[in-house]
């Protein structure tokens, strides 16, 4: 049975899992129960999705810091690295400033938050906020690990501690550690080289966590069915139509009109970049699905590895065109007409600047919420605002997360196209059942870098033999 099952494609299973978790969620919404005492198919449901994500969440904090530190280390031998990051960053701003205009067009145009049917009684102030002040407090490192501890009180008076990580924290503790670990040089290889080797040991279990992807795609979305069913979705089903709206102009309009424009072939992006979509949308983490975000630049689109290894994971952070850019415009803009605020030019000015610029105050942390509240909170819109739109945001983190992987699969592309290093032959070569291209496959630019290498190996061998001969020859006069 389970050989039959591996031998079925990951992408078959996913799509599979996806019908199966609806189906059994209309199954769990016939048998009844409510929110204070759901049935034993919700309770199952949601506890096999809730612990997918909770897996998924454990392996981040040593993911975010290992692959920051090896891909700021992986730019040491790069004459143009910092030329290299510059575009990156460059990309990144000018496919968000894209996205956050889509957002603020369609928010305007559709007006999801006039006569929306959703009961004021929801509004409520959101458990986290984000603001500028708190984003820049939160820089500043507590401890080593970034750690946190909060104490809850549950309904029986019982107090319970637990602990979490501050995401940016480690991001810039990793991002010094890499940046001394450079600037110490021959002295710091040994640690790279640990480092280098945990990260693939991490790399390694996360794959197995996302193997399960399947069995978390069933419970998830069977959970999301029996949680909101199809009222709660009908009152904001406007408001959910245009951010889907938006992030599918992203993805398939605005996505391949880049690559086109930069001579790569669109069918090829699509499918190059499918696995990356689809176990993004399934885990809704960018960071859980990192790994296979850099198989696909590297694997698919042919981005040299010295630059998708810093590339991927930095944009995994930060690279948020679904929950930085289209989400928070037209959530905001909801709001504001929900609550009858006019919003004028330099509101829209405002939105745009944080969507551009404040996305690395959200970088690791799930869901938007904090985002939307640090839009809300700049633009001075309500905050009770958030309340509005929780109902929904699993479904729509979904469509949110597996636009932002392909959009951090694709600028490192664009930038290596740029400058001359893309492997346009793999770019272009056919992927296999699983969606990748082959592992036997071997471009020209590849045989003849492989070649060179061989030819160094030889002479440095050469070069080591002739220095033993000379130095017997010494030895024995």
């Amino acid at each position: 049975m389970l050989s039959a099952l591996r031998r079925i494609p990951f992408a078959v299973q996913v799509i599979a899992a996806l019908f199966i978790g609806i189906g059994l969620g209309f199954v769990a919404l016939r048998l009844g129960g409510d929110p204070d005492s759901p049935n034993w198919l919700a309770v199952t449901l949601d506890t096999v999705g809730s612990t997918f994500v909770t897996l998924l969440k454990t392996i981040v904090p040593p993911l975010i810091l290992l692959a920051v530190i090896s891909s700021i280390a992986s730019l040491r031998n790069v004459s143009n690295a910092a030329r290299l990051a510059g575009q990156t960053l460059l990309w990144f701003a000018i496919t968000a400033l894209i996205a956050v205009l889509i957002g603020i067009g369609l928010g305007t145009g559709f007006r999801p938050g006039l006569n929306s049917g959703v009961d004021p009684g929801t509004a409520a102030d959101p458990s986290s906020q984000g603001s500028w002040i708190a984003f820049i407090e939160s820089i500043v490192p507590v401890n080593f690990l970034g750690l946190g501890a909060s104490t809850s009180q549950d309904e029986a008076g019982a107090l319970a501690t637990s602990l979490d990580f501050n995401a940016l924290q480690l991001i810039v503790i990793a991002i010094a550690v890499g940046v001394a670990a450079v600037k110490v040089g021959k002295a710091a290889e040994p640690f790279l080289a640990f480092t280098e080797s945990a990260l693939q040991i991490v790399l390694k279990v996360l794959w197995w966590i996302i193997r399960l992807a399947p069995l978390g795609t069933i419970g998830l979305l069977g959970n999301a069915v029996y949680s909101y069913g199809w009222g709660t979705i009908g009152a904001l089903g406007k408001y959910a139509a245009v951010i889907y709206l938006g992030l599918a102009l992203v993805l398939f309009v605005v996505y391949p009109v880049l690559a086109r424009v930069h001579g790569l072939s669109i069918v090829k992006f699509f499918s190059g970049v499918w696995p990356a979509v689809q176990l993004g949308f399934v885990s809704r983490s960018s960071m859980g699905t990192m790994p296979v975000t850099q198989r696909v630049a590297e694997t698919n689109f042919g981005v040299p590895r010295h630059y998708a290894s810093f590339a991927v994971p930095f944009g995994a952070t930060t690279k948020m065109d679904g929950c930085a850019a289209i989400y928070p415009a037209v959530s905001a803009i909801f709001v504001a007409q929900f609550f009858g605020v006019g919003l004028g030019f330099t509101d829209y000015l405002l939105i745009a600047f944080v969507s551009v610029i404040g996305s690395a105050a959200t970088a690791g942390t799930t869901g938007a919420t904090v985002m939307l509240t640090l839009t809300l909170s700049t633009v001075g819109l309500p905050l009770e605002g958030v309340g509005l739109l929780l109902a929904v945001d699993p479904i729509l983190d979904m469509g949110r997360t597996a636009t932002n992987v392909a959009g951090q699969a694709l600028v490192p592309a664009i930038v290596a196209k740029r400058e001359r290093i893309l492997d346009v032959e793999r770019y272009n070569a056919p992927r296999g059942l699983d969606g990748f291209v082959d592992e036997g496959f071997s471009s020209r630019a590849e045989q003849e870098a492989a070649a060179q290498e061989a030819e160094k190996a030889g002479e440095t061998e050469e070069g080591e033999g002739s220095e033993r001969r000379e130095t017997a020859g010494t030895t024995a006069s």
